[in-house]
């Protein structure tokens, strides 16, 4: 069956030049955008309840936007003033760059990593006196706990906001050809909007090893699998599938 419609499960991209924006063009399909879950900030109150105080802490981990959008938020909550002396530890670049919202880049001590956690790990390692604070959401990849773990420093998670299940009622009765999911969580909220899904002609895009997992574990079938090394992002596989169906 040839593809015409695609749902992926995040926020429509805010740059103009996202490679989706070309998929779309190139191969004369509609793509949609409705993230499947999303995040809620947790309150200060409960911050302090997993007996966290800012104060203590000498460095911060951020692998994320939200990871920084909270962890100022609750800092504000908490009337705590940052303290300029405070060193950053950046997953990525994107991070880092991110971190401007909140600070004055060029006077800060920030440190950042290539990609992954693991590239961000030997910067940590270098500082292992310090004491770290990974401010994150209830859904925590257990790698990031291990390889911290492994370096033998002191460090404290702080769940600072959570990943809810959105609400995706209004979907009920409408139908892609192509649905794409980027997390077990995604994949969660499906099933929990809708227990009664089937597949059937549907075909199911996943980025990543966890996400295969969760949706074979769910019953279904993947059609298009990313990263591959032929097909390392998720628009590249989805443009290698369409341009292999449509043209039979």
């Amino acid at each position: 069956m040839k593809v015409k419609t695609i749902l992926v499960s995040q926020p429509e991209p805010k740059v103009e030049n996202s490679p989706y924006f070309d998929l779309e063009e190139k191969e004369k399909v509609k793509i949609d955008f409705i993230p499947f879950i999303h995040v809620e900030g947790v309150d200060a109150k409960e911050v302090r309840l997993q007996k966290v105080d800012l104060s203590q802490y000498t460095a911060i981990i951020l692998t994320s936007r939200n990871s920084v959008d909270h962890f100022f938020r609750i800092a504000e909550e908490m009337r705590y003033k940052v303290p300029d002396t405070l060193k950053y530890f950046c997953q990525s670049e994107a991070v880092a760059y991110y971190l401007q919202k909140y600070v004055v880049y060029r006077k800060r001590k920030i440190y950042v990593g290539k990609r992954t956690f693991q590239e961000l790990s030997p910067l940590i390692k270098k500082y292992k006196n310090e004491k770290f604070l990974l401010p994150s959401s209830d859904k925590l990849k257990p790698l990031i706990p291990e390889t911290l773990d492994g370096l033998k420093i002191d460090w404290k998670q702080g769940v600072f906001y959570k990943t809810v299940v959105s609400d995706l009622s209004n979907l009920r009765n409408v139908f892609y050809d192509v649905l794409v999911f980027f997390s077990p969580s995604g994949i969660q909220s499906l099933f929990e909007n809708f227990p009664d899904f089937k597949q059937n002609e549907t075909r199911i895009a996943v980025f990543g090893n966890s996400t295969v997992r969760a949706a074979e574990e769910h019953g279904l079938v993947v059609d298009i699998q990313a990263p591959t090394p032929e097909t390392p992002s998720m628009t590249m596989a989805l443009q290698k599938y369409i341009k292999e169906v449509n043209k039979k």
